[in-house]
């Protein structure tokens, strides 16, 4: 179990959980003065005990959600979510290789990981949004959402590919746990979510409703990655022609338009004026490596995503609704806990088009690669000038300084397992690193023509 202390006004915390670089002091007052090194480290730490500490007791993936104040819906606290559990094993690895959880203790886990991803539900080898982490059978998202996610599913694979890139060749219990994440990932049936042969992915499949759902992936949006692992493939592949028509609608997705001046390249699905949520600047991308990458109709994914993220900073400097508290120490709008009308906690996608004057941290601090001096001014000032925003696991899910400094103690899964693997690609590269050099990565990436400057 990771030790955590909790977070005090003098920041005792900070001082116990930091790893490297000594602590200084200001000349003016005892206050301790942090590094940014130390500032990351302890944010990671902190997000890894939502893995770690708080995981789902038998299957040990992540819950969908975990609540400090102990405010759950009915039998909510052994649903663990597909997609959030693929962050969380990279959050895993990225503690395994920052030394904060030991490496055997960590491939017991994902070991227990692996083998109840095995027996548990699978709808032509897709996962459900949600399974029920004590029996492994699906829980339905909605009333004909009980059946494959191609789109969870290619988060949780995102992940698991990067396990069996870092353990290959390691010991030989490493080695058998590489084995089967390697099973686990040839055995999704990707083109079957094409729905007998149509150019492009779908969302949903039910084995009570079919195709009812009728969600065609198509872009711009998070769900790049699904088009990626599934041209990747070595049993169940897609072609090139299902990704250049559906997700890039034959590059009818491409847009002209600018916002501050910054080229936006793509229109984002519901949001072409400023982009949408952040999130779809990240969760392809904790295993996709943006930096220097192309295909035949983005000339660079990395400005993409950083003109993205700039946009929504730039929005919330220019502060257009006068919104209490934003600025350049505190900004990011993604989805996440919302602050309903009556103050009551709810869910939305934050965005410029969406923004009702409440910050989810996951936006600024996953982040990092695009905006690390943007990303870092906001870690320094909520760990530093707003200590009560901070609870076991790290920042909670959503704050609000226009709503007297309002947060609700809550975290999601999907949220928080983005902050570390992201903070991670920034220092040292290592989750793009695994998941790009993974040779059918490679090949997938090839088909479909994109080119990297960085991966040969």
């Amino acid at each position: 179990m990771l030790k955590f202390f909790s977070f005090s006004i003098l920041f005792s915390a900070l001082l116990v959980s930091c790893t490297t670089n000594s602590i200084s002091y200001s000349k003016s007052k005892k206050i301790p003065v942090f590094t940014d090194e130390q500032l990351m480290d302890k944010v990671q730490q902190d997000a890894l005990k939502y893995f770690w500490d708080f995981a789902e007791p038998h299957s040990m993936l992540g819950r969908e959600r975990y609540h400090e104040d102990n405010i759950y819906p009915q039998n909510d606290k052994n649903i663990i979510t597909t997609g959030g559990s693929g962050f969380g094993l990279m959050t895993i690895l990225a503690g395994v290789d920052r030394n904060f959880i030991p490496r055997k203790e960590a491939v017991k886990r994902l070991t227990t990981m692996a083998d109840f991803l095995a027996k548990a539900d699978r709808h032509h080898g897709a996962w459900s949004h949600w399974i029920n982490g004590e029996t492994g059978k699906t829980v339905p998202f909605g009333k004909k959402d009980n059946g494959g996610d191609l789109v969870e599913t290619a988060f949780l694979v995102q992940g698991i590919l990067t396990v069996r890139e870092y353990f290959k060749n390691g010991s030989p219990d490493e080695k058998i746990l590489a084995k089967k994440m390697d099973d686990l990932w040839k055995g999704v049936e990707w083109n079957w979510y094409t729905k007998g042969g149509e150019k492009v992915l779908y969302w949903h499949w039910s084995p009570n409703y079919g195709w009812e759902m009728n969600f065609p992936l198509r872009g711009y949006d998070e769900t790049l990655i699904t088009y990626i692992l599934a041209a990747s493939s070595p049993t169940f592949p897609i072609d090139a022609e299902t990704y250049y028509n559906g997700f890039t609608r034959n590059g009818q997705y491409l847009t002209a338009h600018k916002k501050y001046n910054l080229p936006l390249y793509v229109k984002h699905n519901g949001s072409e004026e400023y982009g949408g949520p952040l999130f779809w600047a990240q969760y392809s991308y904790l295993g996709l490596d943006p930096t220097g990458l192309s295909d035949k109709n983005i000339s660079n994914y990395f400005d993409l995503n950083r003109n993205h993220v700039l946009i929504d900073y730039q929005y919330c400097v220019e502060n257009p609704k006068k919104f209490k508290g934003y600025g350049p120490n505190y900004w990011g709008l993604s989805a996440g806990y919302t602050r309903n009308e009556d103050g009551s906690t709810g869910y939305t996608a934050h965005s410029p088009i969406n923004d009702n004057g409440v910050i989810n941290p996951t936006a600024a601090l996953s982040s990092f690669p695009y905006t690390p001096k943007e990303s870092m001014d906001f870690l320094r000032f909520i760990y530093t000038q707003k200590p009560q925003f901070i609870g076991s696991a790290g920042p909670y899910d959503a704050t609000s300084i226009n709503y007297g400094n309002w947060f609700t103690p809550r975290y999601l899964a999907i949220d928080q397992g983005t902050i570390s693997p992201m903070i991670e690609n920034y220092r040292t590269g290592l989750l793009w690193k695994l998941f790009m050099n993974a040779p059918e990565i490679k090949n997938g990436l090839k088909k479909l023509d994109f080119k990297s400057t960085k991966y040969k």
